[in-house]
């Protein structure tokens, strides 16, 4: 019984918290959430309720869908099916989504968690969940802007590590202030001075460009216009680059990447116009930072002096 507790112990991978993790539950303070290992796996627990099991459902389907195209597919995360792990919070082994680590392939990442949708709650959710989802729709940008920032961290340099502001503050951002921050993800300048205006040092370079990140949320966005297999509740796209990679004349790798399927339903021959929206919001707001005179030396204020 020792030996093949060790032998389980040697072939298991060494798991600890996302330190890039910008947006969900987190593995801190004893809580339940994610987990990472040294060879580019994310653990996810498996929600509780039905969710859980919906999310893995959901990949095991998707990675099957023929009618879904390859050059679509690399915006997802690939998945590795479900494994027994130690959850994080202590209260034993509990079966985890086994994912891509999107992050773990930069070393500095800057990253901005954006829940696309007006409406986050799918039809299946129960009418206390729904008024739940709704309040929060109503109080964020969501309804108004058919996106909010979950969460975000912008790499800063060496000595200042990173600008990272509390959630409970970023999901009630404005428009004013989701400009800004967008102008603070491609500025040399420090994020968190606020004196100082963002100088979009690296628009170009980040949001333009045949591979920025405004071509591959376009790219997503023409299949959106045409898919009607699935409807995307809650779902976040995740945009992230290297920008110490930039300073230094190397390839910053600015990508997106779509999160979080625990509120995908069949779409029935509909297009998701719910989705859809919000991205082409999204693409807006980053489309004007590259197209409009001066937009970057705009004086924007952010919420809460922050």
């Amino acid at each position: 019984m020792i030996e093949e507790a060790k032998l389980l112990s040697s072939i298991m991978p060494m798991l600890k918290v996302p330190v890039h993790q910008v947006a969900g539950h987190q593995a801190l303070d004893g809580h339940l959430g994610p987990l990472v290992d040294e060879s580019g796996k994310f653990y996810k627990p498996l929600q509780k309720d039905d969710r859980g099991l919906r999310e893995a459902e959901f990949y095991e389907t998707f990675s099957s869908d023929d009618q879904v195209p390859d050059k679509i597919r690399k915006f997802f995360p690939k998945s590795f099916g479900t494994q027994i792990v130690e959850a994080s919070d202590g209260s034993g082994p509990l079966p985890h989504l086994v994912l891509e680590d999107l992050i773990s392939q930069y070393a500095n990442p800057s990253v901005i968690d954006f829940k696309i949708g007006s409406r986050t709650w799918s039809p299946q959710a129960t009418e206390a969940y729904i008024q739940k989802c709704l309040k929060k729709d109503r109080e964020t940008s969501s309804l108004a802007l058919g996106f909010r920032i979950s969460g975000l961290q912008l790499y800063e340099g060496q000595e200042s590590g990173y600008w990272k502001p509390e959630r409970k503050l970023t999901i009630r951002y404005t428009a004013d202030d989701v400009r800004l921050v967008l102008k603070k993800f491609v500025s040399s300048n420090q994020a968190s001075d606020f004196k100082q205006d963002p100088d979009c040092t690296f628009a170009s370079n980040v949001y333009g460009g045949s591979s920025g990140i405004l071509a591959q949320l376009l790219e997503l966005k023409s299949w959106f216009e045409e898919q009607t297999i699935y409807h995307f509740y809650s779902c976040s796209v995740l945009m992230v680059y290297d920008k110490e990679l930039l300073v230094k004349g190397r390839q910053p790798s600015p990508a997106i990447k779509l999160v979080d399927f625990a509120h995908v339903v069949e779409a029935n021959g509909v297009l998701d116009h719910n989705f859809l929206g919000g991205l082409c919001s999204l693409i807006k707001f980053i489309s004007d930072l590259l197209t409009i005179p001066n937009e970057c030396t705009n004086k924007d204020g952010m919420q809460n002096g922050e």
